[in-house]
């Protein structure tokens, strides 16, 4: 089941979230025992037997929970090797799933023993719910809270349905209080409503239709792919995994506040960003956080010399790749932005900081070209199409490259042209407009004449401070939302090209 689906949104929603404010007159321990199940159904609407590994997972990670919570002070060995014994089951977990067949074929190649992969269907999200897990433990060997001692609230915080299959990866601590106590409120349920709809028409009317142009490219025989085209595929893909990622997010986000949770953010306008590791501070934060506090700063972060720093980025990055999926595309995506973080820290970021312009353009088209390396299955294919965006021989050409314009239809440069405009582009203009605004009438009211100071603005400024500025947005975007609610039911209804990205890492 996926967010945007009619049965989702028209028969799961409505029902978890009448029977979740039913149960809540009974107390928020019936509240989770609800949530759980529905969660678990959620899990197994699409892969019913996958329920039984959740559920093993849970049930593993509960009691090492508490031996490892129980062990007191002089056991330190004791206590680092249950976490050991549960690192390796999680990662065992994660391992044969995801990697098992990889393994094989890397070996095969190399050495040639002929040993056979096997048949194993991906758990879905199983790379998300693993390093929450993971996150759990290590925070409890850290001694950073105790341990869940109710096996329904650790369930609920490993299998929550918003964010189980694609994030955002939400570390225990940050939801240790709201499993037990977290307020349900009208304007908290408004807000949610307003993310999800914010997040749906993200993915239904913008992800969905560059998509379906960017796969339509892409799927071409590469001798037909001419340069313009095999850029507005690599354009239109960008954008494509952006809003797809970031709606999913954004539908995350929404639900968790109409049920009472609040997660952090996922993305921050990652496009607007001036370099790789700027890109990297605001793409995924979830992930990037994770890798930052249980990988880079215990391998020794940028505490140990230079040479040691750039070596523990480029375990993060290539682990950063292997997490994504197994194969060689991807670990190679991760060294690639790894290359340029390093390039950046010796000096590069420096230079970058001169010029705003430039720099935005060498951060977006670096990534832009990283996506192809992500998008394109195969090392050899990735590099066919990665000559073809620089006008370089990749193979017999086709004297009749076939036309943008019959591959890109006028609905699909319209969407793109919004989607551009939505990366945060029009978000920063309204910001300033409305700042410069509310400085000016604050220079005003003080008695002062002239430009308006920045700073002058009074604390407590919310985050929507376009809202204060110009307060009749608010009903401007009441009916946006229900235009776009609209527009995304009904693309849904005639449409079933629906896929998610990341549903299979």
């Amino acid at each position: 089941m996926v967010f945007s689906s009619l049965v989702f949104i028209m028969i799961f929603l409505p029902a978890v979230f009448v029977g979740s404010r039913i149960t809540g007159l009974a107390g928020k321990r019936w509240v989770n025992i609800f949530l759980l199940l529905a969660s678990l159904l959620f899990y197994a609407w699409g892969e019913p037997v996958y329920v039984l590994l959740m559920l093993l997972s849970i049930s593993v990670n509960y009691v090492l929970g508490l031996l490892l919570d129980g062990a007191g002070p002089g056991k330190e060995g004791r206590r680092r090797l249950i976490l050991l014994a549960d690192i390796v089951f999680n990662l065992g977990l994660l391992g044969y799933y995801k990697y098992f067949n990889f393994v094989i074929d890397t070996v095969n190649r190399l050495f040639h023993p002929g040993i056979r992969t096997r048949q194993i269907a991906l758990p879905i999200g199983i790379s998300f719910f693993t390093f929450q897990i993971l996150s759990y433990m290590i925070d409890l060997y850290r001694k950073r809270y105790p341990a869940q001692k109710n096996p329904v609230n650790l369930a609920l915080y490993i299998s929550f349905f918003p964010q189980l299959i694609a994030g955002p990866i939400v570390r225990y601590a940050d939801i240790e209080r709201q499993l037990s106590q977290r307020t349900v409120s009208l304007e908290k349920t408004a807000e949610g409503i307003r993310r999800f709809i914010y997040g749906l028409g993200k993915k239904v009317i913008l992800a969905n239709t560059l998509a379906h142009t960017a796969d339509r490219i892409f799927s071409q025989p590469y001798r037909s792919i001419s340069t313009p085209a095999a850029w507005i595929a690599a354009l239109f893909y960008t954008l494509q995994i952006y809003y797809d990622f970031s709606g999913y997010s954004d539908m995350a986000i929404g639900l968790g506040k109409m049920l009472g949770f609040d997660f952090l953010e996922n993305f921050r306008y990652p496009y607007l960003s001036i370099s790789i590791r700027e890109f990297w501070r605001r793409w995924h934060i979830s992930l990037g956080t994770w890798f930052r506090e249980y990988l880079y700063i215990p391998l020794g972060g940028n505490r140990k010399g230079k040479v040691r720093t750039y070596l523990n980025l480029v375990i993060v990055f290539f682990m950063t790749g292997l997490w994504h999926g197994a194969s060689f595309n991807f670990v190679l995506w991760g060294l690639y932005h790894g290359f340029f973080s390093i390039l950046e820290r010796l000096g590069l970021e420096k230079l970058l900081k001169k010029c705003r312009p430039l720099a935005w353009i060498y951060t977006f088209f670096t990534v832009i070209l990283g996506w192809v390396w992500f998008r394109v299955e195969g090392l050899s294919e990735a590099w066919r199409f990665t000559r073809i965006l620089f006008h370089l021989p990749a193979g017999k050409a086709s004297s009749q490259p076939l036309s943008v314009w019959v591959l890109v239809s006028r609905r699909a440069a319209f969407t793109a042209l919004i989607a551009i405009l939505g990366m945060g582009l029009l978000q920063t203009l309204l910001r300033r407009i409305s700042e410069r605004k509310l400085l000016r009438e604050k220079s005003v009211s003080d008695g002062r004449a002239g430009s308006p100071q920045k700073g002058a603005l009074p604390e407590g400024v919310p985050e929507r401070i376009v809202f204060r500025a110009f307060p009749w947005l608010r009903w401007a975007e009441l009916i946006w939302c229900l235009l776009v609610f609209l527009l995304s039911m009904a693309m849904l209804a005639g449409n079933t090209y629906n896929p998610f990205i990341y549903f299979r890492f």
